[in-house]
């Protein structure tokens, strides 16, 4: 959905009229909740005036214009689309139009697809018009309106600061009649393309055949590994995504021409598409005679790769690793290794069933830095719930930088998880108070939905609902029952009792038993329902609609969050003491983060549930 939705002739007066950024500041606000930045206000006052000059020019005066457009499942936003009839079939046509205030830009060396902007460099920017067909191909694959519509959008990118001399280098990527890059130079071609593609004709029917159109949930990762490992891309990467991944491409072409290592590390909060960085990347690299090797410190992430990308073939299967298994590995021993979930690296690889003799006295992280030429470091600081995980990035940077290693840092600001909602990730964090602010009242909005509960059964009647209209539903707790084996005659014990609900956890081994699929799968099985999952085996997934029940071990009391050691069934992060309350807190916020279209909550504490009924 767009930020604003006008005509191109209304777009020119309230940008004459210095009335459009405020404008679009008050929306930004009650959209948000955040004021927008100053650079994006300054967008608005000088760009959006110059498109709408260009449409003045070009007679598109009645196309319809989305500004900040909001891509589906994603807080990534197109300055705007143009929306119309095309000219000579009279069918919908739509341009997505990325305008640059650049007036100077080169190509970062020894790349195709990052660019340096200005005359002192700075970090590397994703290429403009990678940037504008991305959005158009992520349109595509996640809008039903415009699925098999090739020919009806197309991508621009208007550097309407830029001479052509001084962004010469940018011009070398490939265009064709759907991908265009023009200047101010080249204003007079930009005006003759669009004729192309608009008509004068209203554009209003075609925008709302857009804005009305169903949009398919985002491909999730465990459905499509096995094709990503083996065939093409399948995944579309959005700005710092396709940065990281660029990076990590150009730092492999390099290391076998020079004796200076690269690190990188990608950061993000839930869902901003660290996993499919990952899996995107080894795709790429093995198929393209690069050794790689993907390594996790959770058993059922590891074990559901290797079941879905490697089903049938034990090959593929090798390529998923433990952070554990490098402690004897040759130094560069493969071109890549990438660390998912790198929150969970762990001071050493030891553990209670390491032998003396095999004791490791290195730290975890120096043996994953040294195993391959290119370390990739992919986390959420947030996500660290078991005493003894030190994955952050100061470490990581400390670690690579004692060594002499060059060390590149992408900050990932998609959001994909959460139905692409910003706002939920930022007011989980809040209410969490993993972040200044304190809890606040959830805002309605119509990309997530979070809901309050008034028992489990309840919970459970409605996300089965859900289940039943199609969507994947899971419900999860915080570790405050007993955890039985199951019965002898298979069936699983209902540890978790709240009143008159009772239901077991998932199954604790690695085979399935009775219609009930194996620990590591439950989050990606259909029969997961009916179980109660935690967070060894919830974390690093992710599900359509997400149940939560909050038990006894983090209790709300008058003015902020009390810790339950005493409370909590889980040995290991029970026995943290002093870290106990962080831990539970980010725990707690994991299993808030993993829906991707709504979360339910229920509190088995009076005094807390009365506080979600509050803020929800």
């Amino acid at each position: 959905m767009p930020l604003l939705r006008l005509s191109g002739r209304l777009l020119l007066q309230d940008s004459q009229s210095g009335h459009l950024p405020e404008r679009l500041s008050e929306l930004h606000q009650e959209k948000f909740s955040h004021n927008a930045s100053a650079s994006e206000v300054h967008s608005w006052r000088n760009s959006l005036l110059e498109l709408g000059e260009v449409l003045r020019d070009t007679g598109l005066e009645q196309v319809e214009v989305l500004v900040e457009h909001r891509l589906p499942f994603s807080s990534l936003r197109a300055d705007a689309i143009l929306a119309g009839q095309h000219p000579e079939t009279g069918e919908a046509s739509y341009v997505i139009i990325e305008l640059s205030q650049w007036s100077r830009a080169r190509l970062e060396p020894e790349s195709n697809d990052l660019c340096l902007v200005g005359t002192t460099g700075g970090s590397p920017r994703l290429h403009p018009l990678v940037q504008v067909d991305r959005y158009r191909e992520y349109l595509q694959d996640f809008t039903i309106f415009l699925a098999g519509a090739a020919d009806g959008l197309a991508g621009v990118a208007y550097l309407h600061n830029a001479n052509e001399a001084d962004v010469e280098e940018l011009l070398e990527y490939p265009q064709d009649k759907h991908l265009r890059l023009f200047t101010a130079t080249t204003r007079d071609a930009l005006l003759d393309y669009l004729g192309e593609r608009l008509s004068p004709a209203p554009g209003a029917p075609a925008a709302d055949a857009l804005l009305k159109s169903s949009v398919a949930p985002s491909r999730q990762l465990m459905r499509l590994v096995a094709q990503e490992v083996s065939t093409n891309e399948q995944f579309t990467l959005l700005n710092e995504q396709q940065v990281a991944a660029s990076l990590v491409k150009r730092a492999v072409s390099r290391s076998h021409r020079t004796e200076q290592k690269e690190v990188i590390i990608v950061s993000g909060g839930p869902g901003t598409g660290k996993s499919v960085i990952a899996v995107q990347l080894l795709g790429h690299l093995a198929r393209n005679g690069r050794t790689v090797l993907h390594a996790t410190g959770s058993r059922s992430f590891t074990t559901t790769l290797r079941h879905t990308a490697g089903k049938g073939n034990r090959r593929v299967q090798k390529l998923f690793r433990y952070f554990n298994n490098f402690t004897s590995t040759e130094h560069d021993g493969v071109d890549v290794l990438i660390c998912d979930e790198a929150h969970r690296i762990r001071q050493t690889s030891n553990n209670r069933f390491t032998p003396a003799s095999k004791r490791s006295t290195r730290r975890q992280l120096e043996e994953l830095l040294d195993a391959a030429r290119v370390p990739v470091f992919l986390l959420d600081e947030h996500q660290v719930v078991r005493p003894g995980e030190i994955g952050t990035i100061d470490a990581i940077r400390e670690a690579a930088r004692d060594r002499g290693f060059v060390v590149h840092h992408v900050d990932l600001n998609g959001q994909f998880r959460c139905g692409g909602s910003r706002n939920y990730e930022q007011w989980v964090s809040q209410l969490m108070s993993l972040v200044p602010g304190g809890p606040r009242p959830w805002k309605s909005e119509d990309e997530f939905q979070v809901r309050v509960a008034c028992s489990p059964q309840e919970m459970e009647d409605f996300l089965r609902s859900r289940q039943d209209a199609g969507f994947t539903a899971r419900i999860t707790a915080g570790f405050c029952w007993p955890w039985s084996s199951p019965s002898s005659d298979g069936t699983l014990v209902e540890d978790i009792v709240i009143g008159e609900w009772r239901r077991p956890w998932n199954l604790q081994g690695d085979r399935p038993m009775g219609g009930v699929p194996a620990s590591a799968l439950w989050a990606t099985d259909p029969a997961g329902f009916g179980q109660v999952g935690c967070i060894y085996t919830a974390q690093g997934f992710e599900y359509d609609w997400n149940g939560v029940i909050f038990g006894p071990d983090l209790v709300w009391r008058t003015d902020g969050w009390r810790a339950n050691s005493a409370a909590s069934r889980d040995t290991v992060v029970r026995a943290a003491a002093a870290d106990f309350d962080p831990l539970i807190r980010n725990t707690y916020k994991v299993l808030l983060t993993r829906g991707m279209v709504g979360t339910v909550v229920y509190s088995t504490d009076p005094e807390t549930q009365a506080k979600f009924q509050e803020l929800l």
